[in-house]
């Protein structure tokens, strides 16, 4: 292309969004069938450099539509709105084992989308683009507030959402990597829930006592939001990712402090010691892990299913629950057995006749880090448990295109759940075990 005679014009629309929002990516002033890449590269707080692009070629208008015009290579294929974000991958010269996650939520992820003549699919940053746009994609909306946590021996930040309130509140939990992972919680507070992310297993947060988080640590949590001026006091949920779960449906069945209006468990299971603390059920697991096979790679592989105990004593009793539950899983985990998990959750919530309470959505060739829209797809990763500090390769599962679109679907149903919930609505929840 003579740069001379064309002047290529670039629009994506909205450029400053929440992560979880479409946007349309548009290349005009080309002519009919022009080949391009469109380009899309991030460099995270980490240092490292994700990117994913897609080959397309200009219609007869010398227009390529990325929300509806295929690509036809590159990281994606097909016509795939958001295929710039959700393929994103390790640039070469990052590291590969990485999982990219959002560290401060009060800047934006940056996303400099290009294009480029022709179909290339490497040395992208010694190559001048025909033209670039910066795309900011932010967690939390303009308005939201965010305020460290300390009181009663907490860590834990909330995010209160714009306006004067008050806002149905929620508990968000993560899993055995321990740390205070904010974006989850942030994006909940751009959608209208007081949302409060909890650090339970960092050892920081124990010092005084030198034991991990008891079940007193999420009831002062839940009092926390229970008692905040701005939060709805009977308006509360939890959500749990992995061992946030076990906790969730822990809490929610024998607690008498915490009273949910609902509850949200993503890729989690509800085996565990019953009378044992969050020390001894991470012991539990431990020994558990034993039985998973890892691979050539060093990765954590779940070759066998591992069995749901038919002992009283090792599995929470959801036949307790009196709040509407939302179950999402991933047919492909390959950290814990989720989906089988499910399904006794369900069979034992229809032995008790609380099954109206439960919502079930199962998705096939999914993985464990069922996470919001659009957060590219990691099947395996560098990760180290708080527990034995040791750092291995977890292989999380599932299929990029397929878990990308369970992660959108999931996204949203769980909005719908919560503000059906959580907003005074009279759906207590649905018997629901959905395939995508």
């Amino acid at each position: 292309m003579d740069r001379k005679q064309f002047c290529v014009n670039l629009l994506v629309q909205p450029s400053r969004g929440l992560v979880d929002e479409k946007f349309i990516v548009m290349v005009q002033n080309i002519r009919c069938g022009f080949q391009l890449t469109v380009h899309a590269l991030h460099h995270c707080e980490d240092g490292h450099t994700w990117e994913a692009f897609g080959h397309y070629t200009a219609n007869t208008t010398g227009t390529v539509n990325i929300s509806e015009d295929p690509s036809l290579g590159g990281t994606y294929a097909g016509a795939e709105p958001m295929g710039l974000l959700w393929s994103l991958r390790p640039a070469p010269g990052s590291n590969q084992r990485l999982r990219l996650r959002k560290v401060n939520v009060q800047t934006p992820m940056e996303v400099t989308i290009s294009v480029y003549q022709g179909y290339q699919t490497e040395g992208f940053m010694d190559q001048v683009p025909l033209a670039s746009v910066v795309v900011e994609r932010w967690y939390m909306a303009p308005g939201v507030r965010r305020i460290p946590i300390t009181e009663g021996g907490l860590t834990a930040t909330l995010f209160l959402p714009s306006g004067p309130g008050p806002f149905p509140g929620l508990l968000d939990l993560w899993g055995g990597g321990g740390k205070l992972v904010e974006y989850r919680a942030a994006l909940l507070a751009s959608h209208g829930f007081a949302s409060l992310a909890l650090d339970y297993l960092t050892p920081k947060i124990t010092m005084e006592t030198g034991k991990i988080a008891d079940n007193q640590y999420f009831e002062t949590a839940y009092r926390v939001l229970e008692q905040h001026p701005q939060v709805l006091s009977s308006r509360i949920a939890m959500m749990g990712l992995s061992f946030g779960t076990s906790i969730t449906l822990k809490m929610a069945a024998y607690s008498q402090v915490i009273k949910l209006r609902c509850a949200v468990c993503i890729s989690g299971s509800h085996v565990q010691p019953i009378d044992g603390s969050v020390e001894q059920m991470m012991t539990y697991f431990n020994e558990n892990a034993e039985k998973i096979c890892i691979n050539e790679e060093n990765q954590i592989w779940r070759d066998v299913l591992l069995p749901i105990p038919t002992d009283p004593t090792l599995k929470v009793d959801v036949g307790r629950l009196q709040c509407p539950l939302l179950l999402v899983v991933g047919e492909d985990d390959q950290m814990w057995p989720a989906y089988e998990s499910a399904q006794d959750i369900r069979e034992m919530m229809e032995s008790a006749g609380n099954s109206h309470l439960l919502t079930v959505l199962s998705y096939p060739n999914t993985g464990h880090l069922i996470e919001p829209p659009y957060i590219p797809h990691a099947r395996a990763s560098a990760f180290r448990s708080v527990s034995t500090r040791e750092k291995i390769m977890a292989l999380w599962g599932g299929e990029t295109v397929a878990h990308s679109r369970a992660q959108e679907d999931a996204w949203r149903k769980t909005l719908v759940f919560l503000r059906e919930n959580l907003s005074g609505g009279t759906n207590p929840g649905a018997a629901l075990f959905s395939h995508l």
